[in-house]
């Protein structure tokens, strides 16, 4: 039973119990149905004991049984330190259930708190609602934990994996007996035994995976569903050791699940996406999503012909027909990765090809700069479980540019091909010139539907792209594609083992997205340095403002300071603010993380930070870590830093542990350089003005947004001096700024098209325009929000109701 729950806290519980045991690999094996805008079917989990019982089981059968005895009995005491903010989660109570059947392609029956009636759930059959009542009794049985919800569970059961042909290679039968024990105990055997295989064995432990997946189930298990997990356990199995190491979940998402979502592209076609939703995966499939939970999995999706099925793979999948007008799209991914990376999209997308192989440079100045101390690094073993690494293959050590296609609606593939696909190359040669081994096999980018809530989503294989990004020029598209591309290194191949710690993926891709950028651009060394420090202005000014509008305990960038990663003793935690929604919409992890990195690297030097940075990649790739690991090696590296004071625990006192901005002059410097020198510019012709760069035109709007007043002669000649309409996304929000508060109805149409086409980007512009207290702007607002709120990203949705009304 989940523990009665604050509906006012706003962190995001991790239920799964991943101690007791881990999900080593899914298979995932869906249909996609557009007309009930439901998926479908079944997920197997391949399990092992977790860590913690290991450590326990060395101590003998008897020591293990009493520590989960006793597990149990403190388990709901335990679960109280997970408050999640779901209001219905306080009158949640959970059913277990022997029999749970719903016919195929019919409406789902329970109501949006995911609460169901007998009638549904147990078709039937008689549920016994306290046969595992833990608080007043204790519970003998071992319970398995999952994240879950908006999930309808149908169905759990044991998976006979000895029935497989050919498995019989994994067993070790001098073991075995004929006793039905030992038949169980043979299944976990068999599952140890696959999920173990050496890495040089992937094409063979995929291929038995699938087999397994599809072996007859060997008896059904009890399973109960709250709010946020999903519960199972095996009458009279007490220990991790002896539960089922393979089950079988049919199961079937709801329509408003907060994982994906549903909605038209641009070109108004049906489409369903994984959205990077504060919930994560859990309301596409049951799983474990703490981030220790390290998995691979493999995926068959069943569609319509007419449909593209895009994933988080290593594999180009080519689409199998299995019946007239159905594809089978099959994706796999060999390194073990957090659940919630896992990614979808489901669209007529087409695929945007081009018509020549743009050539990317070569010469010295564009090569990798790597030292003999680089090599020895890719020699030693690597530090992570074991898997087939990119870092140990040579083939893939010399591979500039991966394989990469892209995909779009069919009305924004001009607009790719003009500028994108000419993009990708030079920024993943830049990445490669400054990182080294490129993570991941290939890429595949996706231009969203127009209500995605960012610029920009990386996961394993696959990038999300705005369409916001495409107009005005090549350089808001070529930012964020550095900044996405980033995180293939910092986010993904290494990923933060707490949560909460996430400027370890956004900071370091902020950093890296300016020189990623530069070095795709191939600037010269003054051009580099002048192009980021304007960035860096632009930053500053960003960060100072976000700081003085929003919660102190949101600017914190280790929240949980030295409790930092650290978990319950069943594995559970919380991912605190997690569920905030304008917590989305911050950016003090960004900034506040980049200007840490910024300002180590100018007291330690570029080029030294940059082979800090080498050697870390090489070190913790596939790894989980919190921001010491970082922080520890790399004064290691410069250990005269620590004589002038720059230690680990400085740095979590001025940086990381507090709210604010640390003491910062230089900035301020700049900016008061570039007001002067903006004096003189006025002087020149108009000419001058018109060459203005994309971010330099972001700063002139700033300046002109803290002017009091300026006439609409003056808002018109600006728009027409700079054309403000075809610039990007960044410049046009700034001026739709200045048009709110300047009242200038003749661009009150920029105002509407950006709030409808520039959903990442639009949310604020709402507040301002209610701000004014006009009756247009008002009016305007409220039109625009009518036509998107159907569509829009439920947390924009919701920080926009609240604007509103």
């Amino acid at each position: 039973m989940e523990p009665q729950l604050d509906p006012m806290k706003d962190d995001l519980p991790l239920m799964a119990n991943t101690s007791h045991m881990l999900v080593k690999h899914y298979v995932l094996d869906l249909d996609v149905d557009f007309k009930s805008q439901v998926i479908e079917g079944f997920i197997v989990l391949f399990l092992e004991t977790g860590s913690r019982y290991r450590r326990a089981s060395s101590t003998g059968e008897e020591g293990c049984q009493s520590q989960f005895d006793e597990t149990c009995k403190i388990r709901a005491s335990e679960q109280g330190h997970v408050p999640v903010s779901n209001a219905s989660a306080c009158s949640s109570k959970m059913e277990y259930n022997d029999f749970a059947v719903c016919g195929k392609g019919e409406k789902d029956t329970s109501d949006k708190n995911g609460n169901h009636s007998n009638e549904e759930q147990a078709s039937g059959i008689s549920s016994s609602k306290n046969c595992c009542d833990i608080e007043n009794h204790g519970n003998e049985d071992f319970l398995l934990v999952l994240d879950c919800c908006d999930l309808s569970v149908l169905k759990v059961e044991e998976v006979d994996v000895a029935a497989v042909s050919g498995i019989e290679k994994f067993t070790r039968s001098a073991k075995l007996t004929d006793v039905s024990k030992e038949l169980a105990n043979l299944r976990n055997q068999i599952v140890h035994e696959l999920v173990t295989l050496p890495s040089d064995r992937w094409k063979e432990q995929l291929y038995y995976y699938t087999c397994c997946s599809q072996a007859p189930g060997c008896g059904e298990l009890l399973f109960a569903t709250g709010t946020w997990s999903l519960e199972i356990r095996k009458s009279g199995i007490r220990t991790p050791a002896d539960f089922p190491h393979a089950i079988r979940i049919q199961y079937k998402t709801k329509p408003e699940g907060r994982s994906v979502t549903w909605t038209t592209d641009q070109s108004g076609r049906p489409c369903v996406y994984t959205m990077g939703s504060p919930i994560n995966n859990r309301a596409l499939f049951p799983c474990q999503e703490p981030p220790i939970a390290l998995s691979t999995w493999q995926a068959s999706v069943r569609t319509a012909a007419s449909f593209v099925v895009l994933m988080s793979g290593e594999n180009s999948a080519e689409p199998v027909q299995l019946q007239e007008g159905i594809m089978s799209w099959y994706y796999y991914v060999t390194m073990p990765m957090p659940a919630s990376t896992f990614t979808i999209a489901v669209g007529c997308w087409q695929e945007v090809k081009q018509s020549f192989t743009p050539a990317v440079q070569t010469n010295n100045e564009f090569s990798l700069p790597c030292s003999q101390a680089d090599f020895r690094w890719h020699e030693e073993s690597c530090g992570h479980v074991e898997y087939p690494c990119r870092f140990q293959s040579p083939a893939a050590r010399l591979q500039r540019v991966i394989p990469y296609r892209v995909f779009a609606p069919w009305c924004l593939m001009k607009c790719c091909e003009e500028h994108l696909l000419q993009l990708i190359p030079q920024c993943l040669s830049a990445a490669y010139t400054t990182l080294g081994t490129h993570p991941f096999s290939r890429l595949d980018v996706l231009i969203v539907p127009s209500n995605f809530s960012s610029l920009g989503m990386a996961s394993p294989h696959i990038i999300f792209l705005s369409q916001s990004v495409l107009p005005g020029g090549r350089h808001l598209c070529g930012t964020r594609l550095c900044h996405e591309i980033a995180h293939a290194w910092f986010g993904l191949a290494i990923g933060a083992r707490d949560w909460t710690e996430e400027w370890i993926s956004e900071g370091f891709a902020t950093f890296l997205e300016d020189v990623f950028w530069a070095r795709a651009q191939q600037l010269s060394h003054d051009e580099e340095k002048a192009q980021q420090e304007l960035k860096a202005l632009l930053r500053w000014r960003r960060l100072r403002d976000e700081v003085q509008n929003s919660e102190e305990e949101l600017q914190v960038l280790r929240p949980n300071k030295e409790s930092t990663g650290e978990v319950s003793e069943s594995g559970a935690s919380i991912v605190k603010h997690g569920l905030k929604a304008e917590k989305i919409f911050m950016q003090v992890h960004y900034l506040k993380g980049y200007f840490l990195l910024r300002s180590l690297a100018r007291r330690i030097g570029g080029a030294s930070y940059l082979a800090s940075l080498r050697k870390f990649v090489n070190k913790f790739h596939g790894q989980l870590v919190l921001s010491q690991d970082f922080l520890s090696m790399l004064l290691e590296d410069v250990p005269e830093q620590k004589e002038s004071g720059l230690t680990v625990e400085s740095i979590f006192t001025n940086w990381l542990d507090s709210s604010g901005i640390p003491k910062v002059t230089k900035w301020i410097r700049t900016n008061q350089r570039i007001r002067k020198s903006g004096k003189k510019k006025r002087r020149q012709d108009e000419g001058t003005f018109q060459k203005l760069l994309p971010d330099q035109l972001v700063l002139l709007l700033e300046y002109l947004l803290e002017e009091k007043t300026l006439c609409p002669r003056t808002l018109q000649g600006l728009e027409k001096t700079y054309q403000l309409r075809d610039q990007d996304a960044e410049v046009r929000h700034r001026w739709c700024e200045l048009v709110v508060k300047h009242k200038y109805v003749p661009a009150y149409g920029d105002v509407e098209k950006f709030l409808r086409e520039d959903q990442a980007m639009g949310v604020y512009l709402y507040g301002e325009l209610m701000v004014n207290e006009d009756a247009k702007q008002q009016e305007l607002a409220y039109k625009c929000f009518a036509a998107a709120r159907e569509q829009m990203d439920v947390s924009s949705a919701k920080v926009v109701a609240e604007m509103l009304f």
